[in-house]
């Protein structure tokens, strides 16, 4: 966003990009539903093409006079929505696609690999990312996005096909029924209340890439942060499959709850100890964390969801995502703000994040004691 002379403006316009790319399955869950994964999936990765080119353009040369005649801000907020778009159809898709594809015995590995799967690109991509921005330029990562997206396309049209008991096997919803699911859903005030304090993971993890960013450099003296975002996606990926394997046991919630605690052990770490290691075994612990209950959360919502609203249902499962990234992108500008920047103490930003991890924990520890659907319900 500096690239294009946001400044400051740029960051809030992350922060309500993560909010719409995480707010919008919600609305195009029921969509799925309705038109089934693989055609779902094409108009995604179509749209994310051309989304990620439109972003890159604005630092282009040869897109400069298009975005002054539509104006800098209007012009970003218009190709960063028509992104959030593409990126609305493609996490329903994906994690219906493993409800449909897993059995009661397989399901917490099934989303363990899908989990795992995902922080392979989150590990690739920054170190691809950070070649490519100090070879040629931060606008090219938007280029590059794009060039992916289309081999994401190509890859759709001819590997993938619609799992068993895709929608095209049932009657078609109507429009009407669709938007009553979804008034159903918002009106299930236990689940939306469970979405509500698991945002509170999210508001932690989204700093990763909001506030740390500005501790390693200005305070670590750290510049390639792209390597500790790839440290925590690696770790991710190393410890999902066999942390599902150990707690396979455990309640869905009470593994959701000790990985909420042990992600807050980690900010806490971070904000006692601001050396470069101490940062990079505090991702690792928040990583451990984040593998204990991430996939149990995806597991968990699909065993609640109707067999005719999993679309919906999964679509609802990123409102905590999109909640944790609004109030971050918040968040972050004034903790940067006033713990760097001002007051020079950074461990007070990372403290009030554990306070919010903490928070979170006994909220979800209470939400299981008195809210929480019980066997018999189910």
């Amino acid at each position: 966003m500096e690239k294009v002379g946001l400044g400051r403006t740029g960051s809030t316009l992350v922060g309500l990009y993560g909010f719409a790319v995480f707010f919008l399955p919600t609305l195009a869950g029921p969509l799925v539903d309705r038109y089934g994964f693989r055609r779902s999936l094409i108009a995604c990765f179509s749209i994310f093409s051309l989304g990620y080119f439109a972003i890159g353009l604005a630092g282009l040369p040869m897109g400069r006079d298009l975005v002054a005649s539509v104006g800098t801000t209007p012009y970003i907020i218009g190709a960063l929505l028509l992104t959030a778009i593409g990126g609305s159809l493609i996490k329903p898709c994906v994690v219906g696609t493993v409800a449909r594809t897993t059995t009661p015995d397989t399901k917490s590995l099934g989303y363990s690999i899908y989990y795992t799967l995902v922080n392979l690109g989150g590990a690739l991509g920054p170190l691809l990312g950070l070649q490519v921005r100090e070879g040629l330029g931060i606008e090219y990562v938007l280029v590059m996005s794009s060039a992916t997206s289309v081999f994401n396309l190509l890859g759709t049209l001819v590997f993938f096909r619609e799992p068993e008991g895709r929608p095209e096997d049932a009657p078609l919803r109507s429009v009407s029924q669709v938007l009553k699911d979804m008034a159903l859903v918002f009106a299930n005030l236990r689940f939306m209340a469970f979405l509500v304090i698991f945002s509170g993971f999210w508001i932690m993890f989204w700093q990763i890439f909001y506030s740390l960013p500005f501790y390693l450099r200005d305070v670590l003296r750290f510049e390639r942060f792209e390597l500790i975002e790839t440290v925590y996606a690696t770790a991710i990926i190393v410890l999902t499959v066999p942390v599902a394997a150990l707690t396979k046991q455990v309640r869905p919630i009470v593994a959701m709850s000790t990985g909420f605690a042990l992600a807050t052990l980690g900010w806490l770490m971070l904000g006692a100890i601001p050396t470069l290691g101490a940062t990079l075994v505090a991702m690792c612990i928040c990583a451990v964390g984040e593998a204990m209950h991430a996939p149990r959360f995806y597991e968990y919502v699909a065993d609640l969801a109707p067999k005719d609203q999993v679309g919906t249902y999964m679509g609802f499962a990123f409102l905590p995502v999109a909640i944790g990234a609004l109030v971050a992108g918040y968040l972050s500008g004034f903790l940067v703000e006033t713990f760097l920047k001002q007051s020079h103490r950074p461990g007070l930003m990372w403290f009030t994040l554990a306070a919010i991890g903490g928070a979170s924990t006994v909220l979800m520890l209470l939400y299981d004691r008195f809210v929480a659907p019980r066997k018999a319900e189910a």
